[in-house]
């Protein structure tokens, strides 16, 4: 059976692919192409890598729809079936001949090798040479930046441009707006036969019923849309002999039954289908709405965001005997939650039961290195044991992990079956590896996880598991395949002369840190472990004020606002009855510095603040701290907790004490604090330090040397030195926890109901698109707007974002929201036609 799919996620060896109706399939690495089996198979036999042998990562991404052919459906152990695919162009236009082939048909293609006038082309149709000139490749290969070359085994969309010698030479296009503008019409001559997904037709309504519509294309061909696949943005019902653009999806082999889409994504060859955003997987939606019931299929709701979502009919209830139809009438309400996502449907795939909903884990993004899981013994193999989490996770407990002891015989402790309680090693979601543990000693453990070399402090201790023992020492390993050495020296207090006969392989043990070097990943460890107390910070005040405080740095409370002051909110903490009043700066409460005020203007005496963090008792008041990231890195133990624990090239997270002429003062939790020079501040030159920092800002400083003599620390602030390998992640997370704050900013206002402009202010967010009604052109070029959406506020946009339109006083106009001044009521919109068609 020929499908149209779409590439869900890639791997080192395979495709899974996204097909209609929210089923998915996978491609094994050997079905891409002939050209690309041919040199796998070359790399096997010499038993080394080629230079031009790229990865599947390097040549496909997600979202890219692909053509492809059923090559078999097998049942798995669990009872699941599982849709093996090919795209290989020989199986996807293996009806098509040489003969067929006609100008401005659209195929599928693969390079099999590149020329230095094009790329020959691999279409599947035997007898025919089919060549892509390289200037009709140069406007893709510039789209997608993979690269300056096409790349054998990948898998284009071509336009047949030219057939010569009676379809024995074709010459082809992958331009993306010749692909996009591809049209099959009746002049190409395509039959039941050899018919292809992903061609755009011109279809006529014949029928409307209502789980779809029947049409007819390319003049005497009927087919069906399905109620999934009508266009959710027409408000239109749609009518007879209505014809509108319509996309195959498949063709059924025997019955010839054709199915199409008239979703929009689908209408332009080469596009790609919408995306979920990757904080809605596995959401909880309080509140979702019937649309329409199908009694054979299940539901199709509508999410708190105005989306669509369906829920087969074993996902609407616990078993079949709680089913009751009669809940799923149009307009109830249920809770569910998104457990999927079609890409072939652009829908969210729902489930609404309960252990679902409740489940801890969803996917493997959600487990954690070091998380304790429930788990189903399911397998037990010379490897070690398969554990099933849940339906969708699956992990792996090694022989050696069994137990706290090697097991010779597991089978006598394990049973196919057996409830079983795991520890996770080792977590990797997106080659969906799950290692774990059954180690007691592990699972019982209080001390920290050690799961990453930047998190091994010298002094740190921990637990871990011996994995080789010899006559220099032993390796230990921890989390996430991190490991050190405990040298024949550290191993005793008395001298061991044959560790291997003291110490065995799987053998939990307790260790500390001596040193570790992370950029090697070099760890040294001892199992004498320390019984010398921690280092006093020097700066700590009097014994007596100290035993009046109970808390310790980085200890979470939660707090109530007694009072706003001009410097912050006086607040009293919730664990001690509200006894014990403490003080949170404004600059501590947010990361962000706009958001500080914003928080400011919103707490109001009363409100609780749950989970802030205790910074220091210095002076006469306690002081506490919301700010995210400052939590996080004492949490993390990304933290140094007096001078002597500062290493050069430390990346620290801070805020700014005091900014002078010649630099800006950063202060870190625990009190110590270090000195960024000017000319460290920023990687732009630095004219006035004031222009670039404000006290209380948040920052990543990295430490670039230390005066133990004089206890100074010097310091770098500038983005290219602090980023981490991550930074992209790095940004995302900074700027999902801003918007997290702003949308409790506006919470807190639309509670207050302050007024109908603060009401206003909480519904424009940034990329709303608002009607509005150009009031005054300013001689800089921006303009002033006005609307009955924001009465009362200045709506401006700057004379880069008014775009290529000449406006006039007047006018009425769309504008996109990019950013809303709630302290001074001022929103800040964009006419650009890129921003507004995004």
């Amino acid at each position: 059976m020929l499908l149209l799919g779409c590439i869900k996620e890639v791997s080192d060896y395979e495709l899974v692919i996204s097909l209609p109706n929210g089923l998915s399939g996978f491609v094994p690495v050997t079905q891409i192409s002939d050209a690309y089996s041919k040199m796998l198979s070359k790399q096997v036999a010499q038993g080394e890598i080629l230079e031009d042998l790229n990865s599947l990562s390097d040549m496909y991404s997600p979202g890219t729809l692909v053509r492809c052919v059923i090559t078999s459906v097998e049942k798995s152990a669990d009872g699941r079936r599982s849709i093996k695919l090919s795209i290989d162009p020989k199986k996807v236009n293996k009806s098509l001949n040489a003969s067929a082939l006609a100008t401005g048909m659209l195929l599928s293609g693969f390079v099999s090798s590149v020329e230095d006038h094009g790329y020959l082309m691999d279409i599947g149709v035997s007898g025919t040479y089919a060549f892509l000139p390289r200037q009709k490749a140069q406007n893709y290969i510039k789209a997608v930046k993979r690269g300056s070359d096409l790349k054998i085994g990948q898998n284009l969309n071509c336009v047949i441009v030219e057939v010569k010698n009676e379809g024995r030479m074709v010459r082809l296009s992958i331009d993306r707006s010749e692909v996009a503008a591809s049209l099959a019409t009746e002049q190409q001559n395509w039959t039941l036969s050899n018919l292809l997904p992903g061609l755009v037709v011109k279809a006529r309504v014949q029928k409307v019923a209502p789980l779809g519509i029947k049409v007819s294309f390319l003049s005497s061909f009927t087919g069906i849309v399905d109620f999934m696949h009508m266009d959710p943005e027409k408000s239109v019902n749609y009518s007879p002999d209505q014809v509108m653009k319509a996309c195959i999806l498949s063709i059924h082999p025997t019955s010839k039954v054709v199915r199409l889409t008239l979703r929009q994504a689908f209408l332009h060859p080469g596009g790609s289908p919408h995306q979920l955003s990757s904080d809605r997987m596995g959401a909880v939606v309080e509140e979702s709405t019937v649309k329409a019931f199908y009694k054979q299929f299940g539901a199709v709701f509508e999410l708190d965001d105005g989306t669509l979502a369906f829920s087969r009919l074993k996902h609407l209830s616990k078993n079949r005997k709680s089913f009751k139809p009669g809940a799923f009438k149009t307009g109830c309400k249920h809770k569910c939650r998104i457990i999927d996502y079609s890409l072939m449907d652009e829908m969210c795939i729902v489930s609404l039961k309960y252990q679902v909903i409740e489940a801890r884990f969803l996917q493997y993004q959600d487990i954690h290195t070091g998380d304790v899981v429930q788990g189903k013994v399911f397998a037990l193999k010379p490897i070690g044991m398969q554990v099933k989490v849940t339906d969708g996770i699956k992990g792996l407990v090694p022989s050696m992990h069994l137990a706290d002891v090697i097991l010779k015989q597991p089978e006598k402790k394990y049973s196919i079956g057996d409830e079983v309680k795991c520890r996770v090693l080792e977590c990797n979601p997106s080659g969906k590896k799950l290692i774990l543990t059954l180690k007691k000693s592990l699972i019982q453990s209080k001390l920290p996880v050690l799961s990453n070399y930047e998190d091994a402090k010298p002094g740190l201790i921990t637990h871990g598991f011996v994995v080789c023992a010899r006559e220099f020492g032993c390796i230990v390993k921890f989390y996430n395949d991190v490991k050190g050495l405990v040298p024949k020296n550290e191993l005793s207090s008395e001298p061991i002369s044959c560790p291997d006969k003291v110490f065995h392989e799987g053998q939990v043990v307790k260790v500390m840190v001596l040193k570790c070097e992370p950029q090697q990943e070099r760890l040294l460890l001892s199992f004498r472990l320390s019984s010398k107390p921690a280092p006093e910070n020097k700066k700590e005040c009097t014994p007596k004020k100290k035993q009046k405080v109970k808390y310790q740095i980085g200890e979470m409370v939660d707090v109530k606002v007694l009072k706003k002051k001009d410097n912050g909110l006086e607040v009293s903490i919730l664990e001690d009855e509200g006894n014990v009043i403490a003080l949170i700066p404004t600059v501590h409460l947010s990361d962000f510095v706009t958001n500080c005020k914003l928080l400011w203007h919103c707490l109001q005496e009363g409100d609780v603040l749950p989970r802030v963090m205790f910074l220091s008792d210095k002076g006469e008041h306690i002081i506490l701290s919301r700010k995210s990231a400052v939590i996080s890195a004492v949490q993390e133990e990304q933290v140094v907790r007096s001078f002597s624990e500062i290493q050069p090239g430390m990346l620290l997270t801070g805020y700014v004490r005091n900014v002078m002429p010649f630099g800006v003062f950063v202060e870190f939790p625990f009190g110590v604090t270090g000195l960024a020079p000017k000319v460290s501040m920023s990687d732009k030159f630095v004219t006035d330090t004031k222009d670039h920092f404000v006290v209380g800002q948040t920052v990543i400083a990295k430490v670039m040397s230390i005066d133990e003599e004089k206890q100074r620390v010097l310091l770098n602030l500038k983005v290219s030195e602090c980023s981490s390998e991550d930074s992209a992640a790095e940004s995302f997370a900074l700027l999902n926890q801003y918007f997290k704050e702003m949308k409790e900013i506006r919470s807190l206002l639309r509670r207050r109901g302050e007024s109908s402009m603060a009401r206003g202010l909480c519904e424009l967010v940034p990329g709303k698109e608002l009607q509005l009604v150009v009031q005054d052109v300013k001689e800089d070029g921006s303009a002033l707007f006005s609307g009955s959406c924001v009465t009362g506020l200045t709506v401006t946009a700057t004379r880069y974002h008014l775009g290529d339109k000449s406006i006039v006083p007047g006018e009425k106009t769309k504008a996109l929201v990019l950013h809303v001044d709630a302290l001074t009521s001022k929103v800040y919109v964009s006419l650009r036609e890129k921003l507004l068609k995004q």
